[in-house]
């Protein structure tokens, strides 16, 4: 038998004595529960953690631009010159003009503040994903045609061919708002406080609003990669001649991923310290353990094991313990990532209250986005830990007296 293969052999023996004392059999079973709890909760909750990242890039930034150009003085000189910079870096997927300007919705003596974004519908437009197909070519061909958040036009109380006024400030101090009538066309459903706060209108309208009569107020960018947005932002604003106001995401809205940034550094700890107490247990059973086998180990001494291999002995013992937790947690991690959506589906359903509203968020149920390196990177963790713990008990057995562990 090959000397690691005896070690192993002899751990598994020492694990598995049925003359263990109760209370020993206890602690470590407790260290294996506690590992396996530990790796299953982190594979969750990074899951979990990547599954609102992933909602962040793929759905709540497919509709705020990643990067944005407002003009300073009003009205933007050269936009066609700034949309051919940015459409020929390699970065951006697409760039387009937009009016953006706030408004005011009358309807009798009530006021709703609301914020216009005048896009080219001859362009591809985000937006366009949220909106029924009728509404969105109502929009590209009517003159005058607005688009309004479904909880909007709710609180406003109207349906696809209602008027409202519009009320604009103009550029020159203390004149009247210009008041334009809109025809509702459509609504869109992206969900969160967009739906209580937008209404596109195609830029034509748009240029009526705000009194230009051609160009827009801004460029929005839009990248394969939103990480790069602060990047493009520089990249490209250093060759635009126009005097700008240059913005991005991380800017605006960086908050957001900072805060899911900020919740997985805290799982982390979480990990390392759910981990480390049952860790701790391990050492107290190895400890433990050699204290009750100390006739063993001075047997095996005088049948011809070294230290080394003594120790080697309750090192693969602790290391056991971990690998058993370690492959529990981590099936029971990924059930539990897999079925923790109709989980909570099931609680909202019981308790009759929703975890994330559809009208406050963007999404309405918990996104999961299970990755293979998260659960290796968490079982590598476990195992490392468990391993270390390890050291000093083992390193003491290594040191037993033969003749008092004998004698003893």
């Amino acid at each position: 038998m090959q000397p690691w293969n005896l070690t192993w052999q002899l751990a598994l023996r020492f694990r598995g004595r049925r003359e263990r004392s109760g209370f020993i059999s206890f602690i470590s079973a407790s260290s294996t529960l506690g590992i396996a709890l530990g790796c299953m909760v982190f594979i969750a909750g990074l899951s979990v953690m990547n599954g609102f990242e992933k909602v962040l890039q793929e759905r709540f930034l497919s509709l705020i631009p990643h990067v944005e150009y407002t003009a300073v003085n009003q009205q933007l000189k050269s936009p066609d010159d700034i949309l051919a910079v940015s459409r020929a870096h390699p970065a951006v997927r697409y760039a387009n003009e937009v009016i953006r300007t706030q408004a005011m919705v009358q309807q009798g003596a009530q006021f709703t503040g609301v914020q216009v974004h005048a896009i080219d519908t001859s362009q591809t437009q985000a937006i366009v994903d949220y909106v029924a197909a009728d509404a969105w070519q109502a929009l590209q061909k009517t003159s005058g045609g607005v688009v309004l958040g479904h909880q909007l036009a709710q609180k406003l109380k109207l349906t696809p061919g209602d008027k409202l006024m519009l009320l604009v400030a103009q550029n020159a101090n203390f004149k009247e708002p210009k008041r334009v009538r809109l025809e509702v066309v459509g609504t869109f459903n992206f969900g969160g406080q967009v739906d209580h706060q937008y209404a596109y209108v195609n830029l034509a309208t748009g240029r009526d609003l705000v009194g230009l009569e051609q160009g827009a107020t801004a460029i929005e960018l839009y990248l394969h990669d939103v990480m790069q947005a602060q990047q493009v932002a520089n990249e490209v604003g250093y060759r635009i001649q126009d005097y700008v106001y240059i913005d991005h995401w991380m800017r605006s809205q960086g908050h957001l991923y900072r805060d899911i940034q900020l919740v997985r550094f805290v799982m982390y700890l979480v990990l390392i310290l759910v981990l480390a107490v049952a860790c701790f247990n391990i050492v107290s059973t190895l400890i433990m353990t050699v204290q009750e086998k100390q006739r063993h180990i001075g047997i095996l001494r005088t049948m011809g094991l070294r230290a080394q291999q003594i120790m080697r002995v309750f090192i693969w013992q602790g290391l056991q313990n971990g690998l058993v937790g370690v492959a529990f947690g981590v099936l029971a991690g990924v059930a539990l990532t897999l079925a923790l959506p109709n989980l909570m589906a099931a609680l909202q359903w019981l308790t009759g209250s929703s975890l994330l509203a559809s009208d406050v968020y963007f999404i309405n149920q918990i996104p999961v986005d299970l990755q293979i390196w998260n659960v290796v990177m968490v079982a590598a963790i476990a195992v490392i830990m468990s391993v270390l713990a390890t050291i000093y008990p083992a390193w003491r057995a290594a040191k037993t007296e033969i003749v008092r562990a004998i004698s003893g």
